[in-house]
């Protein structure tokens, strides 16, 4: 018999997959960021199944929620004109070839691996707590510091683009 998780499992991982074949096949990209964002949901949920509710939730937060927003922004800030001379590369070919040569790595990877039977220690909430807010604090507002300036000097490099029209 089939158990719920199992059925959970089954949709997420399709979430995963389907946004994904999305992300990469859909002509429109503001449709391809919104199928990244079910991808990222749809990951999150593969977490929250494995019991890694910390882990879902900065994958709904971080990846589905900023990156998202942050690409949605740089598509507001692109011409629409740089998107016209877009047309199919003829790059195509090769990029197939490294992506089915990069997959059958993998595989090999995956079946070449011998599993851990064992299982490791639980990870307690309040050191991880304290090791984010204490180690990493710094380095994690040094990357949004970074992520902001980009953002305003994309802000900027466009209005200049239009003033100079």
């Amino acid at each position: 018999m089939i158990s719920i998780d199992l059925i959970l499992f089954f949709i997420a991982s399709s979430l995963v997959v389907g946004g994904g074949v999305l992300v990469v096949t859909v002509k429109n990209i503001v449709y391809a960021a919104f199928a990244l964002l079910v991808a990222m949901l749809g990951t999150a949920g593969i977490f929250l199944l494995a019991f890694a509710d910390f882990l879902a939730l900065v994958q709904i937060l971080i990846y589905g929620g900023a990156v998202v927003i942050v690409i949605l922004f740089a598509l507001m800030l692109t011409r629409l004109e740089d998107f016209k001379g877009l047309t199919d590369n003829s790059q195509k070919p090769l990029a197939v070839l490294v992506s089915l040569t990069v997959l059958a790595i993998m595989l090999y990877a995956i079946v070449a691996t011998a599993m851990p039977s064992s299982q490791g220690d639980p990870i307690n909430m309040i050191d991880l707590g304290v090791s984010l807010f204490q180690d990493w604090a710094i380095p994690f507002e040094v990357a949004s510091l970074v992520l902001l300036v980009a953002l305003i000097g994309a802000v900027v490099l466009v209005r200049q683009d239009e003033e100079g029209r």
